[in-house]
């Protein structure tokens, strides 16, 4: 039995994460919820599941919640980051389904790593902005870090029976996103309600944005070069509209071993709580006589420049990845404000990026500095 906390239970993760847990009840149990301002869906995930404790990020929601049940759940509520971290390092939990988008989830995870937890990963910014820190921190602590995300779930399935000194390369997988096939010309009137009409997956609208400008491919580079302590030239990516493999592993004797399924993040976040196990889900069988045919092709950096500005900064290193996630955070709110058009958003990271000297980060709170400072640097770009 599993005594689960997860942080950010009503986002599209957390939501199927628990769809998971209440399929498997004799493997897994809710201990803890942690939640940003949907307080609505909280409260009926805690009268289903009862968990010891939740979390919400505003006191004033955090208050309305526990009017709400009057104590009749038994659920303690704790209230902004510092209770978010709290249930992420509660004493009965041991594994912590990390989902909270954004530099957010940095935080707790790292926390729930210190106090001992496992952790199943899908906030990909914690790996982004401090990846070795990350990595140290677990093995010093003896813990696991399995990932959630799709492709890196492929990734670590396609690892499975294999020596990894035989490993060549790993292959990225990415859909594209709702604008593979526009023009440069056309791109420049892109709305917010374009962009967050993602073709084959339903997800948060920051993930969503990032799909679309493949930054979100970029970033998901960077968090496979720590989890699986490779090179950035070892990391390859392909547009695959399909969304059927979800990526691939190159063997030095030219074997490539890929993973495939519908295009549903049931599959990756119950791999992750189960691995090294397979456990029956609801999705259909894959069927590859309705898909026909599976396509692939290089991306154009040139119409979506944001997945080279990733590579940058994994190339540079140091503060230079927590600071491409920042200038990005901080572009896709405007982005959806409306306060800068789409291909913008490439723009204000790229002269955040270079506005910066880049730093050696060796600790949590360097890394939050860096954090800080490109936000500040990105929204001045961005109102300007």
């Amino acid at each position: 039995m599993k005594n689960i906390a997860i942080i950010g239970s009503t986002g599209s993760i957390g939501a199927n994460a628990l769809k998971v847990i209440e399929a498997n009840p004799d493997r897994y149990r809710v201990v803890a919820l942690a939640a940003g301002t949907n307080i609505d869906l909280l409260l009926k995930q805690i009268e289903q599941f009862r968990p010891l404790a939740a979390a919400v990020m505003d006191g004033v929601l955090a208050e309305d919640l526990r009017r709400r049940f009057k104590n009749r759940l038994g659920t303690k509520v704790f209230v902004g980051a510092e209770g978010v971290t709290q249930v992420a390092t509660m004493g009965e939990v041991d594994t912590v389904i990390s989902a909270i988008s954004g530099a957010a989830g940095l935080g707790p995870t790292y926390a729930a790593i210190e106090a001992g937890k496992n952790i199943a990963l899908a906030n990909k910014e914690t790996m982004v902005m401090a990846g070795p820190l990350i990595m140290r921190k677990a093995e010093s602590q003896g813990v696991s870090i399995v990932p959630i995300d799709s492709e890196h779930s492929a990734i670590l399935q396609s690892l499975q029976g294999h020596h990894r000194e035989d490993l060549r390369r790993i292959i990225l997988t990415a859909s594209g996103g709702p604008f593979l096939d526009w023009s440069f010309e056309a791109m420049k009137s892109v709305t917010p309600e374009q962009a967050l009409k993602h073709p084959n997956w339903r997800m948060g609208k920051k993930i969503t944005i990032d799909s679309a400008t493949l930054m979100n491919k970029g970033l998901e580079a960077i968090e496979a070069k720590w989890l699986f302590d490779l090179a950035i030239d070892q990391i390859s990516i392909l547009i695959h509209p399909q969304s059927v493999v979800h990526s691939m592993v190159e063997y030095k004797d030219g074997s490539i071993i890929a993973q495939m399924g519908v295009p549903d993040m049931v599959t990756p976040i119950s791999y992750a709580l189960s691995c090294p196990r397979h456990l029956e889900t609801p999705l259909p069988p894959l069927n590859f006589e309705e898909i026909g045919t599976l396509s692939f092709m290089k991306p154009d950096t040139t119409r979506f420049p944001c997945l080279d500005l990733a590579i940058r900064a994994a190339q540079i290193g140091g503060s230079m990845p927590a600071v491409l996630n920042g200038a990005n955070e901080v572009a896709v709110e405007s982005f959806l404000r409306g306060q800068i058009g789409f291909l913008e958003i490439p723009e204000v990271i790229e002269k955040t990026m270079e506005a910066h000297e880049p730093l050696e980060v060796d600790s949590i709170e360097a890394v939050m500095e860096a954090d800080a400072w490109s936000r500040e640097a990105g929204r001045k770009l961005a109102a300007s």
